[in-house]
């Protein structure tokens, strides 16, 4: 009866009219760089326009930066800020005002110039590109200017156009701004009589990738080395590239010319390319639909329980023992809205889950028993230093690598004693910390990867050695930051920019795979049910250099965003959210775009008459064990799937 009633007292305050008519926020839009703060303000008006009294005024920062109580906006990061003033009056509804804030990148402080040979042979062209970036490493667009320090040898053009024209040494210089770099180059005599491919002829897949070399021969037949070579590709049935290191490949089917340039000599190469043809067909073996919303799963190492976290107060443990009919048999209860990540230890002894949203705000770390698989028992809590919340976690060697919500950064807690877990480390980056916000976290090999929203991947050793690393104290090894904004203009420009970040990274073999979470400030018109429109990148970054971590491939699905992702072998699983789930081949070398590749194993969308949601898939992420595909839905609940076996293809 007191629950009735609560609800029947809440439901008339909620449909009571308000005397606010409108919030009016000042300026409504702004421009500030990286650092800077800018004082909003709000004016609570009722229909009359006249201002209205006893009315509470909050204000909301959602983006790149921060505002306080008083409406002042400080800029963290590079893209935008939405700045919300929240107006309630007593007995009524809220009423909201906002204000964009575009936040600038400062000016230019470096300058990059793309990779060279140091030698050219006379009468070569080139063209040279150079990017600049500001002091925070963000890419910037800026004219760049190069010049030439002796126009006798080698003559550029400002745009990077050059063309060597005699025996000499002689500086290259791009300059931006009050940024500049410089390359030496060493123009030696032109000795080539031919030029010669190897291979002069070759067949390949689209989206492999394949090194040509260039052969120069003197007049004598003597083989000339250590020059600079321009590479082009032409022809085909569709879209092909070559780098300047002679590496190609093509996304569509065709023949293609591949074409060398040194010099004044060229030469010729044929490519035929067929299709890959790597579609398999993907079979539900399983289903346990749920009425919470589901987030995260995690397999136990003994394969016979999985634990799924939910967007609420619990974690199931589901026997998994039989694939075909998994099966709740226990769950662990929490003070929480959202239970995010959950593992255990490498032997299976223990285990822990992060929350988000406890009743009294004193959220963090719960350290289970995982002993007997199928009924764990939480037997610690660790909150001390993040209260604030803990979006995700990752176990490894008797310590658990979180996230924490409050301040952006990294935490590393000992639990080599389960009972009593301590805080041993802690790492942020420096930028600023409005808008800081670490994502994500996984643990490979001695080095850490953050997937650290506005800043990008951060690598840290954290056991390796590479950079005298610990866990008691990581160390930087390098960081890839890239323009998101840039990356998702077509979404803004469509529905608006809301969250987007850096949100997931896995290591597998010399590959990082970093994934971006993006969702629109605004829906479709007209748009039913949902869990709103996601978008998202898989970036494909080379690491073989650690230090200087290189993007070589992506991939970009049509139908939803990329949120967690598995590789096992030559093979990346993904939740794909409105997508469902994904299956794609990253066999071989990775280079270009990986969907006009063809690389797109298997997908299902994750759907049907049961859960939270009916009819909506949205796929968080994918746990692969014993060639089984676990696969949570936070609108229908787990899914187990399995792709069909490979086959021998046959062309008709």
């Amino acid at each position: 009866m007191l629950a009735a009633l609560f609800v029947a007292v809440l439901q008339t305050s909620v449909q009571a009219p308000s005397p606010i008519a409108k919030v009016e926020v000042t300026p409504a839009s702004v421009e500030i760089a990286i650092g800077q703060s800018a004082q909003l303000s709000a004016r609570v008006l009722d229909a009359s326009g006249n201002p209205v009294p006893n009315a509470r005024l909050a204000w909301f920062a959602n983006g790149e930066g921060d505002v306080d109580s008083t409406g002042l906006v400080t800029a963290g990061y590079q893209g935008y800020i939405q700045v919300t003033a929240r107006a309630v009056a007593p007995g009524a509804p809220p009423v909201f005002g906002f204000a964009h804030v575009r936040v600038k990148a400062l000016g230019p402080a470096t300058v990059e110039i793309a990779p060279v040979s140091g030698v050219v042979v006379s009468g070569s062209r080139l063209t040279l590109s150079a990017t600049t970036y500001s002091i925070h490493r963000d890419r910037r667009d800026d004219p760049v200017a190069f010049t030439s320090s002796n126009t006798r040898v080698v003559t550029i053009t400002p745009d990077g156009r050059l063309r060597a024209l005699a025996p000499g040494r002689v500086t290259i210089t791009a300059q931006a701004g009050g940024a500049s770099a410089t390359v030496d180059l060493h123009v030696v005599p032109n000795t080539l009589a031919r030029l010669e491919v190897e291979p002069g002829t070759t067949t390949a897949r689209t989206g492999d990738v394949l090194t040509f070399r260039a052969v120069g021969r003197a007049a004598t037949g003597k083989s000339v080395s250590g020059f600079a070579a321009r590479w082009s590709v032409e022809g085909g049935d569709g879209v092909a590239q070559i780098d300047d290191d002679g590496r190609f490949v093509a996304e569509q089917a065709g023949r293609y010319t591949v074409t060398v340039q040194a010099g004044t000599q060229t030469a010729d190469a044929m490519v035929t390319v067929t299709p890959r043809r790597v579609t398999r067909g993907m079979e539900v073996v399983g289903r346990l639909p749920i009425t919470f919303r589901s987030a995260e799963v995690w397999v136990h190492p003994s394969g016979t329980c999985a634990y799924l976290s939910t967007i609420s107060d619990r974690v199931y443990a589901i026997d998994i023992r039989d694939p075909a009919e998994p099966t709740i048999v226990d769950s662990m209860m929490v003070d929480a809205q959202l239970v995010n990540d959950v593992m255990t230890t490498e032997d299976g002894k223990y285990g822990v889950f992060s929350r988000e949203g406890a009743s009294n705000r004193r959220n963090g770390l719960k350290i289970f028993d995982a002993s007997d698989p199928c009924h764990p028992k939480v037997i610690a809590d660790y909150n001390e230093t993040v209260t604030g919340g803990v979006h995700s976690s990752y176990v490894y060697q008797g310590h658990v690598y979180l996230t924490d919500d409050a301040t952006g950064s990294l935490r590393v807690i000992d639990i080599s004693d389960p009972l009593h877990p301590r805080e041993v480390a802690r790492w942020q980056t420096e930028q600023t910390e409005a808008g800081r916000y670490v994502h994500d976290v996984a643990v490979t090999d001695g080095l850490a990867y953050l997937s650290y929203w506005n800043d990008g991947l951060i690598i840290l050793d954290v056991g390796n050695g590479i950079k005298g690393g610990s866990p008691e104290h990581p160390m930087l090894v390098s960081q890839f930051k890239y323009n998101l904004n840039e990356e998702y203009a077509r979404v803004d420009q469509l529905y608006g920019l809301g969250a987007r970040g850096t949100h997931t990274a896995w290591r597998a073999g010399k590959y990082v795979f970093i994934g971006d979470e993006v969702y629109a400030s605004r829906q479709s018109k007209g748009l039913q049910g949902g869990n709103g429109l996601t978008w998202g990148k898989l970036h494909v970054l080379d690491v073989s250099d650690i230090e200087h971590p290189k993007k070589v491939a992506w991939y970009e699905p049509t139908d939803g965003g990329v949120h967690n992702v598995w590789v096992v072998g030559d093979t990346l699983y993904l939740g794909n959210y409105q997508g469902g789930a994904r299956v794609l081949d990253i066999s071989g070398e990775l280079k270009g775009d990986l969907l006009r590749q063809g690389r797109e194993i298997s997908w299902i969308y994750t759907a049907d008459s049961m859960g939270a949601q009916p009819h909506v898939p949205f796929a968080w992420g994918v746990v692969v064990k014993d060639g089984m595909m676990y696969v949570p839905d936070i609108n229908s609940g787990l899914w187990v799937l399995r792709v069909e076996p490979k086959q021998e293809q046959f062309l008709p």
